[in-house]
């Protein structure tokens, strides 16, 4: 019975806001439902807040929709998510989403080149994860080396460990070697061909057959200062041989050119002759033109790029050091940082090493220090989702060298952070920079993902240690010493917080029942005949301003005017002096002054709000007299505000009095429409 009152009450919601159809998306906090709506100007107000389980809504700028459900929203949550309905609709942003909608801020100008950097992007996303096992991997190798252990570095790792380390050597170049087949695959499947047809082409320069080219008759090698180079008489015409482990601009461009002629071949045969003769076609063309043509140029443009850079990196080696880490956040976000990580590819397939890597690592860790620095601020400030968003991404990126975690899930969410992530990223590079120019540039012969497990296949290694340290730390003190929210930010938050502890405390309170008023009556009972002292009775709550009383319903935030609080008045104050409206403990005293929420002993919940959204001027203008958790008696002084100030800074100084939890008393009865001194009561309290 309990599963269908939830599930009507979903419904319901839905409907009450538009429809699925209308949702955009759907998160929620720790007691509100959070909906972003394609319209939510038809919303009839009144309607959702009759819901069962719904104990306000909040109208928000834009077609942002908040719905007040309490404690449960959890639950509500996931039986919204769960309806049919919603299957299509109500998804919060995703990782992929955000990438998207960054990308899209430059779409436009140039259709063509957002084609071609989402087309080498699909072609490497998918391989992400064997890329990351197969640079632990060599990490692993890099450690046991490290520490002589067992020898893996050198050419007599063959003498020295045997085939435990040529098989190790598997492991991990299974990855690497074939991975111009693996891109081939997925650079088809993005451009609508048949991704097996794509892999066998590439394949095939992988074959015995292939590779037992050099060894022919008709073949005549030279050696140069690349390494030997063999060029084999096939059908009367010279072919280029070349070793393609590793290569990824030939899977590109080969499959681009494979899209038109798959095109081609699907307007010319019949649907029933496609199965058989577009692939047979499509092997028979491609695979002679991937040898004598696509193959030999890719490796020269790889080749010619790599040299381009590592002219850049022997010749203003701090300029390349710096420049690689600064553009790299700029990059990623968009998906744009694809070509760099084939030039890496290519640079270990040629040249046995790679350059780039070493400065990108500063750029990492840069952006996980950034990281790091939220976690710390997060936890200062009990921020619970940003502190879970921040563990997680600190992880991810520490032990698995990934910043997408980071960067969609924090640092592209608070623009706060970027810069002073920038400054991070400009330290490591300035000194990976200079340590490198004097003691040699640092390298590494895998393609490792930039964690704290790949740190031993940089060398040299203290260099590169050095550098990700001085990116990691400026970073993140940066962060901790500036926050990574804006004063906007912050005051958004933190009334929040303290809206979600009003509601948080009535959820917990209605739940109760009426418990409260026997358990009280009882302990009065036995402190009036066993000699302890007699609980006293809250019969009435007080005025904590002196002023003019108006209705609740006159109040102007929804939230209280709705009562979805509890019972209560305004107050339209004529002094600065705050005070306890009932005896009892503190047991909300937000940093910046402006509620404080009592429990009196007979379990009488208060809460004083000075001013309307007043915790945006971050305690400016309160002096606040008391402290969380300590025992205040009624007319005892709580803060002293400038109302002068409050009302300069654009704030309603009106001071909301409400007895949160009003459905577990008999009666709550406002008195209204008359002028208060400090101490006057207001409102009347029966169990």
């Amino acid at each position: 019975m309990e599963s269908t009152t939830q599930r009507s009450t979903a419904e319901q919601i839905v409907d009450g806001v538009g429809g699925a159809d209308n949702v955009l998306s759907l998160t929620h906090c720790a007691t509100r439902l959070r909906f972003e709506l394609k319209d939510a100007s038809g919303i009839d107000q009144a309607a959702v807040e009759k819901i069962p389980g719904v104990m306000g809504a909040v109208p928000q700028s834009g077609d942002r929709y908040q719905v007040v459900i309490g404690g449960g929203v959890q639950t509500t949550f996931n039986e919204i998510m769960n309806l049919p309905a919603m299957s299509g609709a109500g998804k919060s942003l995703s990782d992929a989403d955000i990438k998207a909608r960054e990308r899209a801020k430059v779409r436009g100008k140039y259709a063509w080149l957002d084609a071609f950097f989402e087309y080498l992007s699909d072609s490497f996303r998918p391989l992400l994860g064997v890329l990351l096992g197969s640079s632990l991997i060599i990490a692993i190798a890099a450690i046991l080396d490290a520490l002589h252990i067992v020898p893996f570095q050198g050419v007599d790792r063959l003498t020295a460990a045997g085939a435990t380390w040529v098989f190790w050597d598997a492991m991990w170049r299974s990855v690497l070697y074939f991975l111009p087949i693996m891109v081939a695959y997925n650079a088809a499947k993005k451009l609508n061909v048949d991704p097996w047809v794509g892999a066998a082409i590439m394949a095939a320069m992988f074959t015995p057959n292939y590779l037992s080219l050099t060894g022919a008759a008709d073949t005549v090698c030279t050696q140069t200062e690349l390494g030997k180079q063999c060029v084999a008489m096939v059908a009367g015409l010279p072919m280029q041989l070349n070793d393609y482990g590793g290569q990824v601009f030939v899977p590109l461009i080969m499959v681009a050119v494979l899209a038109q002629l798959y095109k081609l071949l699907k307007k010319i045969f019949p649907e029933n002759l496609q199965m058989v003769f577009v692939p047979f076609f499509c092997l028979l063309i491609m695979i002679p033109i991937t040898g004598f043509i696509i193959g030999p140029i890719s490796i020269w443009l790889g080749n010619g790029l790599g040299a381009g850079l590592a002219w850049l990196n022997s010749t203003v080696p701090l300029l390349f050091a710096v420049l690689i880490p600064m553009i790299y956040p700029f990059l990623v976000p968009l998906g744009l940082h694809w070509p760099l990580n084939a030039l890496m590819l290519a640079n270990i397939s040629t040249l046995g090493y790679d350059f780039i890597q070493g400065p990108m690592g500063t750029w990492n860790f840069a952006c996980f220090g950034a990281t790091a620095g939220v976690l710390v601020v997060s936890s200062r400030a009990r921020d619970n989702e940003v502190r879970q968003t921040s563990i997680g991404a600190l992880a991810a990126g520490l032990l698995g060298g990934i910043s997408e975690p980071s960067l969609y899930g924090i640092h592209l969410r608070f623009k706060r952070i970027y810069p002073r992530m920038l400054i991070g990223c400009a330290t490591g590079g300035l000194t990976i920079g200079i340590l490198g120019w004097i003691f040699g540039t640092v390298k590494t012969g895998a393609f490792a993902f930039t964690s704290l497990l790949t740190i031993p296949v940089f060398a040299p290694t203290w260099i590169y240690v050095i550098s990700i340290a001085a990116a990691f730390v400026v970073s993140m003190v940066l962060v901790i010493a500036s926050d990574y929210r804006t004063p906007e930010q912050k005051a958004e938050w933190e009334a929040e917080r303290a809206q979600n502890e009003a509601d948080l405390a009535m959820e917990k309170k209605r739940s109760e029942g009426s418990a409260a008023a026997p358990v009280a009556a009882a302990a009065a009972v036995a402190g009036a005949g066993g000699g302890v002292a007699t609980l006293v009775r809250t019969d009435v709550v007080s005025a904590p301003v002196a002023g003019k009383v108006i209705a609740l319903a006159e109040v102007k935030d929804k939230v209280f005017a709705s009562k979805a609080l509890g019972e209560g008045v305004g107050i339209e104050p004529s002094s600065g002096r705050v005070v306890a409206p009932v005896s009892g403990v503190l047991v909300t005293v937000p940093d910046s002054g402006h509620a404080f929420g009592i429990k009196t002993d007979d379990g009488v919940e208060v809460l004083v709000h000075v001013g309307i959204d007043t915790v945006r001027l971050e305690g400016k203008g309160f002096k606040v007299a008391v402290a969380k958790d300590q025992r205040v008696e009624a007319g005892d002084v709580l803060a002293d505000v400038d109302l002068a100030a409050v009302s300069a800074a654009g704030y309603d100084t009106t001071t909301i009095v409400v007895v949160i939890n009003t459905m577990t008393l008999g009666s709550v009865v406002p008195r209204t429409s008359t002028q208060v001194a400090l101490g006057d009561p207001i409102i009347d309290v029966k169990p």
